[in-house]
């Protein structure tokens, strides 16, 4: 298990948030206070997410724009707290969780609009 609260962001010439990866494992994740970096804002306090084994996922649109345009000047984040269980199983929901009428059926959308600013030919 993993906690995510205070954090140093002082690295120069790189992405901050939280990058684009698939896992071997799978991810549970909550927000407990605050907003999450990579999406914030979808990510309220008392949402969780579940990213099973090599399923694709990192920061919105909103929130990779953002970070491709700041200042890369060391700063803290402190605006949260959340937490993560990763596990080597294949995690799946329960019926119960699945007809829950809190759930985002548009969760997927945040990556829609998102662009191809890759250029291999720059380093």
């Amino acid at each position: 298990m993993q906690c995510l609260t205070s954090l140093a962001q002082v690295q120069k010439r790189t992405f901050r948030p939280p990058y684009f990866h698939r896992n071997c494992m799978s991810e549970f994740m909550g927000m407990i206070y605050g907003i999450y970096d990579a999406k914030k804002d979808g990510f309220v306090p008392g949402a969780a997410s579940l990213h099973s084994a090599l399923t694709p996922h990192g920061p919105d649109t909103a929130t990779f724009l953002a970070a491709s345009d700041e200042q890369l000047e060391p700063k803290k984040f402190d605006g949260g707290l959340a937490f993560m269980f990763e596990t080597t199983y294949f995690v799946k929901l329960t019926d119960y969780a699945l007809g829950c009428d809190q759930n985002d059926e548009n969760y997927w959308k945040c990556w829609q609009e998102m662009p191809k600013l890759f250029n291999p030919n720059k380093a």
